[in-house]
């Protein structure tokens, strides 16, 4: 099983039409028919969404993606309209939220890959490719790869996996040219990323990006550049060949996996209430990802 623990309700704003509970955000419509995207404080792990929240990481989600959307711009257009909130929105989405262009979205996961870890290691290790393209020998948890690599997968509903698909795979769903596109442009956006994140002592080990069409124009969408969607490292403690320190969900992940927790994720059973302490200290890790990245102090 998996899912969320408990599904909250939407809120209901005047002029509004909600449209979707995701994970993370929550997708409404306006009387434009503009996207108005609002990024709550919720966490996943193991593809259960807690019942415990997570405080500012949807604000730290937001204003990280509207940073790394101005660092990009050159490169491919982000869907950002506008940060203003909505008339009779509550107090609570300021910060967390934003005005998107409707896109025609393509149904790929645009991943890029510039070290070795996470699902990408077990394939390495099984034979010695990475969704099915070749690596040399040698490589452990942690490596740097010769070249970056794109490695798309088929998005997945709440509680499931993303599944890891063939470049001819897109081709064929999306079209040869496009999924030529789709590649050029993730591997670029990759590592402009990889060059920013290094300068600030941050390595960017793997993201995924999401893109759209607005009328023929390829449009950037979703959060971009995120813990919740990349792995960043801290580069003063990277050392290949053992899992890396993370600014992002560890200590959570970490917790749910001890003894403490009592929690068996493999049974049927929902995980518990996360304690006071992994609350803390994944916050600290979100706002330092921030503070890193964007030389701005989060208030």
């Amino acid at each position: 099983m998996s899912g969320f623990v408990e599904k909250p309700e939407p809120v209901e704003v005047p002029g509004l039409e909600h449209l979707h509970t995701g994970k993370v955000r929550d997708l409404y419509r306006n009387q434009d028919g503009d996207l108005v995207m609002v990024a709550s404080d919720r966490t996943s792990a193991y593809d259960w969404v807690l019942p415990t929240e997570i405080p500012d990481k949807g604000r730290v989600l937001t204003q990280l993606s509207l940073w790394w959307f101005d660092q990009l711009a050159d490169l491919v257009p982000g869907h950002v309209l506008s940060t203003e909130l909505p008339e009779g929105a509550p107090a609570d989405w300021a910060g967390r939220t934003m005005i998107c262009k409707p896109l025609r979205m393509l149904p790929v996961e645009c991943v890029a890959r510039g070290y070795l870890t996470g699902s990408g290691l077990a394939e390495y290790d099984k034979d010695r490719t990475v969704c099915g393209l070749a690596l040399p020998e040698g490589l452990v948890d942690g490596s740097e790869l010769p070249s970056p690599i794109f490695t798309p997968a088929a998005k997945a509903e709440v509680g499931e996996h993303d599944e890891n698909v063939s470049y001819e795979e897109v081709a064929r769903q999306v079209g040869a040219e496009t999924a030529a596109v789709l590649r050029q442009i993730t591997l670029a956006v990759y590592s402009r990323a990889r060059d920013i994140a290094r300068d600030r002592g941050i390595i960017l080990a793997d993201t995924k990006f999401e893109f759209g069409y607005a009328g023929e124009q390829l449009t950037l969408a979703d959060e971009v550049l995120t813990p919740d969607s990349s792995r960043f490292w801290p580069a003063d403690q990277w050392e290949p060949g053992r899992p890396q320190q993370s600014f992002d969900k560890q200590f959570v992940r970490n917790w749910l996996d001890s003894p403490a927790s009592g929690w068996d994720r493999r049974g049927e059973l929902p995980p518990p209430p996360l304690p006071d302490e992994i609350v803390e200290q994944t916050r600290a890790k979100y706002t330092e990802a921030y503070e890193r990245l964007t030389g701005v102090r989060w208030s």
